[in-house]
């Protein structure tokens, strides 16, 4: 089994900044990509930034320019540094792990950004 848990989550001014972080522990041998997404209410859950286990690092085009997702591959933690956010970016930002073709998800943190 792996766990997943979230850090960092709360309320933050549009413009501000605010960094999440996600350790991974238990059957973690062979973590490969590591990713955040999030679900704002009403919405679909949707693909915020993902990093391969070499570094290799994807966003989604409204992100792009303004999140950094990272890894630390000795902690099996990943982090989302999240800068100039806007009320958009409101929603429940879940970790997501990918170990040997697997999917696991964290329990998931708060974001709220107020105008």
């Amino acid at each position: 089994q792996v766990q997943l848990v979230e850090s960092g989550g709360g309320l933050v001014q549009a413009g501000g900044s605010l960094r999440l972080s996600c350790a991974a522990s238990g059957s973690i041998f062979g973590i490969s990509a590591m990713n955040w997404y999030r679900q704002a209410p009403g919405k679909q859950r949707e693909l915020v930034a993902g990093v391969s286990r070499g570094g290799t690092a994807n966003y989604a085009d409204s992100v792009k320019g303004r999140f950094t997702i990272s890894r630390d591959n000795a902690k099996n933690t990943v982090y989302l540094q999240m800068n100039s956010v806007k009320p958009e970016d409101t929603a429940v930002y879940y970790c997501n792990v990918v170990v040997s073709f697997r999917n696991y998800w964290g329990q998931g943190t708060q974001v709220t950004v107020s105008s």
